[in-house]
């Protein structure tokens, strides 16, 4: 492929001011060539910038304008119109040391102390940047991962295509990369050819180099936490500031390479509440299918990471709207279709809204385990199957929660006087008076629910759920293993067999996170328990 020449060109101050001017107002003056001092007084507009409660004075190096012709980094714009490179104080951004956790912090300055170069890299940048709190904290570094592992003494490299350093801090891991590691990464895609522009930094060019083996754009943010810098050499913050999802290199391309990138960018997108740029979102449709080509492991983990961290409702309406529930949740699509659910619906349904509820209890960082959520597909399943009375729902949500004693069931259960919501066809009145005859369907709905369980773990059944939609897809995807299911057919045990010996209610809506995300029983049941009942009564409804 012949290369076109690369035009490097020098971003004067005026326009730098010109640029900063949609976000920061008229708060910025010129103190010294290439000093910015930033006032107190901000006319902020953009969602990304905040205001900061000293002034401050940031020397930057002049700000770079890239014309790269040999390299395309953004879809959809033609030859010419690569991002512009620019260097930003992270303190204008709104970001502080406080803002990372302390185990990062340890780790960054042990790096830092033995002389090596250290960043934030990726999502945690962005979402510094968003005030939202990050998943977790990625440090990139100019240490070898073997100088890595002399630094810290709980240190272990693991992966063996592109290794990575894990520093294990308390009960903490902090995952560490280094360029060196990235950079070989960077060489087996095919699909870039780079070369050094002309008057570029050497650490521009390592920096830039390593932005450019990133999936997207917000993703490409590098923040050095001691000289407060951030760095966007692709575009990121203009896409952050635009709310839009990105690929780095042509979507095409970019998914092809890695079809893991579809999953990513949907979560990414959920989480942020961000849309896709137009020729992303056109390749995630055309390439949805080669996500079935995945290991189910990396399948599972990407769900997980979707439907357990606080923004599983917007994922889900996502999925299906690209074509991508009907692969990864059939059954579950089957239901959208029955509900005779546009692509772009902004109506809600049952299984939406026991998301939502569950979301609304979790975070990025107080996440829950996949045995909850995939506990909450299958009890709607059981419903979709065979619709109950609103009591029947309720009492088997409270026989989850106090670990099946039925003598707590009827006492609750019988003080309830709140309505119920009556948008979902899954709940119908049936009018059960007797506490014989409300027990007895509880039992049943246990006993659908344990069927749902194993009709979503059989792959004979998934691939006949969307058998009367002759224009969907077809996919026969079973990702949840045995011993997952194992551990969701626990949470439900107990309304069969009965209470169970030395169980002890939990009292109170107080939330034991770390519980919580390591599937402790007791606060699966807990959560899985309010999340239904909440759903089906919902506080909203009391007055």
């Amino acid at each position: 492929m012949k290369l076109k020449t690369i035009s490097i060109y020098i971003l004067s101050l005026p326009k730098i001011l010109k640029w900063l001017k949609p976000e920061l107002g008229k708060g910025i003056t010129m103190a010294v060539p290439q000093v910015l001092i930033f006032k107190t007084q901000l006319n902020i507009r953009s969602p990304f910038i905040r205001k900061s409660s000293s002034v401050a004075a940031v020397a930057v190096e002049p700000v770079k304008v890239l014309k790269n012709r040999s390299y395309n980094a953004s879809d959809g714009k033609g030859d010419g119109d690569a991002p512009k490179w620019k260097k930003l104080s992270s303190e204008e951004l709104g970001i502080s040391t406080s803002m990372i956790a302390k185990p990062t912090r340890l780790v960054l300055n042990g790096l830092k102390k033995k002389g090596f170069e250290v960043y934030l890299v990726g999502g945690c940048v962005r979402d510094l940047i968003l005030d939202r709190t990050p998943k977790d904290f990625d440090v990139l570094t100019s240490a070898e991962l073997k100088e890595v592992l002399k630094i810290f003494q709980r240190c272990e490299i693991v992966g063996r295509r592109f290794p990575i350093c894990h520093v294990h801090i308390d009960d903490t891991i902090v995952e560490v990369s280094s360029f060196t590691a990235t950079g070989r990464k960077f060489k087996r895609n095919g699909y870039n050819i780079v070369r050094r522009p002309p008057a570029c930094s050497e650490a521009d060019f390592i920096r830039w180099k390593n932005c450019l083996a990133r999936d997207f754009t917000i993703n490409g943010l590098m923040f050095d936490p001691f000289t407060k810098i951030v760095y966007d050499y692709l575009g990121g913050l203009e896409d952050i500031r635009r709310a839009k999802v990105r690929c780095v290199i042509p979507a095409n391309a970019s998914f092809i390479e890695d079809c893991a990138r579809i999953l990513r960018g949907v979560r990414i997108a959920g989480r942020l509440r961000f849309r896709f740029a137009r020729e992303t979102a056109h390749s995630i449709k055309e390439l949805a299918s080669s996500i079935s080509r995945l290991d189910k492991g990396r399948i599972l983990l990407e769900m997980n990471y979707m439907l357990a961290y606080g923004s599983a409702e917007a994922s889900l309406r996502l999925l299906w709207k690209f074509g991508l529930l009907e692969i990864l949740l059939p059954i579950q699509a089957s239901y959208f279709i029955s509900q005779g659910f546009r692509r772009r619906d902004k109506r809600s349904n049952m299984l939406l809204t026991l998301f939502s509820t569950l979301d609304n209890l979790l975070a990025p960082n107080k996440p829950c385990n996949s045995s909850l959520w995939i506990a909450i597909l299958t009890f709607h399943k059981a419903l979709v199957d065979k619709p109950r009375d609103p009591l029947v729902v309720a009492a088997f949500s409270i026989a989850v929660h106090c670990g099946g004693s039925l003598s707590d069931v009827l006492g609750i259960v019988r003080k309830i006087s709140q309505p119920h919501d009556t948008r979902f066809p899954e709940l119908v009145d049936q009018n059960i008076e007797s506490d014989e005859a409300l027990l007895d369907e509880m039992m049943d709905l246990a006993t659908y629910v344990e069927a749902a369980l194993q009709e979503m773990t059989d792959e004979h059944v998934v691939s006949r759920a969307l058998i009367d939609y002759p224009k969907a897809p077809k996919s026969d995807l079973v990702f949840i293993s045995w011993a997952l299911s194992q551990k969701v057919s626990a949470i439900f045990e107990c309304v069969r067999k009965g209470k169970e010996k030395d169980f002890r209610r939990k009292r109170g809506r107080k939330i034991e996170y770390e519980s919580l995300a390591l599937g402790k029983l007791l606060e699966v049941r807990h959560i899985f328990a309010m999340v239904v009942f909440d759903t089906v009564f919902p506080p909203h409804l009391k007055d």
